[in-house]
């Protein structure tokens, strides 16, 4: 790789010998992924912040870094808990005490602790054509679909070198030719809003590449579909016609065509009898989405024997608390800083309702709880916790 002086000075040590641990990372990853050069970014978005996903090992490689300081905005993902309802997640004082010194960690690194999987709404906002290097999954779709940002999918570690470091090798989806589709995927029904997670599940299992899709949706169901086809595969970027920024252009000849029927995704969505939580926010819930919750519970009383929890970041909540405390007066609990797949949801309960594939993919596994979960669309979701 071609470096620059100021780059080769770093990596000799000249600003500590952190940052130069952190650009040694990204220089062997681009030599690897056959990269030219290094390319500044604007942003990072840091995953491995679970104590549940990093453990001790991931602690110790953190406090390593403690004379380390990020030099783009970079923004936090969900944590293991909400502070303020540890009762309800069962969190132990060695959970707590372990989770609280990762997030101490990256806040001493100058990382802001948003806590959140969805920063593009308030917290970090890139811009069209931007570079960013981001890690979470869903995240790193919606910048690179929804937005028309750049990023590849990068892992925790490379995505907090990035921030330290304000580079990322040039590759992948930060180059133009690389971001058109390799695949059309047709739909022989008409779409509606409980098949877009489904979907995005068929999507991510079957290619590997970018898919481009002629369907009619809103920006929540297209988040929802990317997210899912993130999680079950290692799809960053799609594009439907009418909608993303960069379709137009995005089709070249040698495309494969995938055609899927309904019953493809009824086979994904999976039914629970006797649903003990409904899960709402995998991603985290936009400002639209808490409002259409709100409008829909309000006057009205939850079931006493199905819990209804919703997972949204800090600063929606902030901006969203009239809508926040008709769903907490309804019976439902809005939460912060976490999310259903790495609280201990799966393991607390067992027959899991939700509108995201993302968790429903996530919260089957052992890993995470084993739990029964179907996907439903939100206001069937809704009307079944209505007393």
């Amino acid at each position: 790789m071609y470096l620059t002086r100021e780059e080769e000075r770093v990596l000799n040590g000249e600003q500590g010998s952190a940052k130069a641990k952190m650009l040694r990372i990204l220089v062997k990853m681009g030599e690897v992924l056959g990269a030219e050069r290094l390319i500044p970014v604007s942003s990072a978005q840091i995953s491995g912040v679970s104590y549940r996903t990093i453990g001790d090992a991931g602690l110790h490689f953190l406090r390593s870094l403690k004379d380390a300081s990020v030099v783009v905005p970079a923004t936090l993902n969900p944590i293991a808990f909400d502070e303020e309802h540890i009762g309800e997640m069962e969190v132990d004082d060695v959970m707590y005490e372990k989770q609280m010194a990762i997030v101490n960690a990256y806040v001493d690194m100058g990382v802001k602790p948003t806590m959140t999987c969805t920063p593009y709404y308030f917290d970090n906002v890139p811009r069209f054509g931007e570079h960013i290097a981001w890690a979470e999954s869903s995240a790193v779709i919606y910048a690179n679909s929804i937005i028309g940002a750049r990023t590849n999918r990068e892992g925790s570690v490379s995505a907090l070198a990035s921030a330290i470091t304000g580079k990322t090798p040039e590759y992948g989806l930060h180059i133009e030719e690389r971001r058109k589709a390799t695949h059309i995927i047709e739909v022989d029904f008409e779409m509606r809003s409980e098949h877009f997670p489904l979907l995005g599940l068929y999507i991510g299992r079957e290619i590997n590449g970018i898919p481009y899709l002629r369907v009619r949706g809103d920006e929540d169901d297209f988040k929802l579909m990317g997210a899912a086809m993130a999680a079950s595969g290692s799809i960053a970027m799609y594009h439907v016609e009418g909608f993303t920024p960069e379709y137009r252009g995005a089709l070249h000849d040698e495309v494969e065509r995938i055609t899927v029927e309904e019953k493809e995704l009824a086979d994904l969505a999976g039914t629970v009898d006797n649903v003990e939580l409904v899960a709402i926010g995998c991603p985290h819930v936009s400002g639209a989405e808490l409002r259409k919750i709100a409008e829909f519970v309000k006057g009205r009383k939850k079931r006493s024997d199905v819990e209804l929890w919703i997972f949204a970041a800090r600063s929606t909540i902030e901006r969203h608390a009239s809508e926040v405390k008709i769903i907490e007066e309804f019976g439902g609990v809005v939460m912060k800083d976490t999310c259903v797949v790495v609280s201990n949801a799966g393991r607390l309960y067992k027959r899991i309702a939700t509108n995201s594939g993302k968790a429903a993919l996530y919260l089957r596994k052992s890993r995470f709880g084993g739990a029964e979960v179907m996907v439903r669309e939100l206001y069937t979701l809704l009307r079944s916790v209505i007393a």
